[in-house]
């Protein structure tokens, strides 16, 4: 089933490009953008289950783990877009994937739950817990989420590494957007998407 963020994504990214998701899954967004855009698409997960799932589809799936880098696998600018969907708050080093996309690929596209969303900020500041919400569903001490972070969070780190955010969109938990949360995302804005590429000189 398609998420609405999808659609977001899939306008960002132009008809036969070469696309790298990673964190892929079992690869539904990949086959979502070939199915839509004509996209060639690789995929990389670390999970074996998942990624068995893709390669049954017939993706090209990399077994992978992120945290390890990706630098290695490819040549420069060998995609136009690398995608990191739901993936980034889970990477021991964020700041490097980063980089390293953007070694890689023309542009990247990043999609993260906002810690900043007010349900966090109500459990974290009122009920002084750890948040639980749909988009984080884990409690504390079993989740995957390493570096959860705000929209300001990720602008500033795209600041300091000379990333250029070229198209920001922000959703609620139906993933949908609303005059809201374009006037106030970083309160009322779950789930995060960002268009980057690496700031010309």
């Amino acid at each position: 089933m398609n998420r609405p963020d999808w659609d977001i994504v899939t306008g960002w990214i132009r008809e036969d490009a070469r696309v790298l998701d990673l964190g892929c899954g079992d690869g539904a967004l990949l086959r979502h953008l070939i199915a839509e855009r004509s996209v060639r698409g690789v995929g990389m997960e670390v999970d074996d289950e998942r990624v068995a799932r893709g390669v049954a589809a017939d993706l090209n799936v990399i077994q992978a783990d992120l945290d390890d880098g990706i630098r290695d696998w490819f040549e420069a600018r060998s995609f136009d877009y690398v995608v990191v969907s739901q993936t980034i708050q889970a990477i021991r080093h964020p700041e490097r994937l980063l980089g390293e996309m953007l070694d890689i690929a023309s542009e990247g596209i990043v999609t993260f739950p906002n810690m900043g969303y007010w349900r966090n900020r109500w459990q974290l500041g009122v009920q002084g817990m750890m948040p639980t919400t749909k988009a984080l569903p884990n409690p504390w001490y079993n989740t995957p989420n390493i570096h959860l972070c705000t929209l300001r969070d990720f602008e500033s780190l795209c600041e300091g590494l000379g990333i250029e955010i070229l198209d920001r969109a922000v959703v609620d938990q139906n993933r949908r957007s609303s005059p809201l949360l374009r006037a106030l995302p970083n309160w009322f804005g779950e789930h995060a998407i960002y268009r980057i590429r690496k700031r010309v000189v």
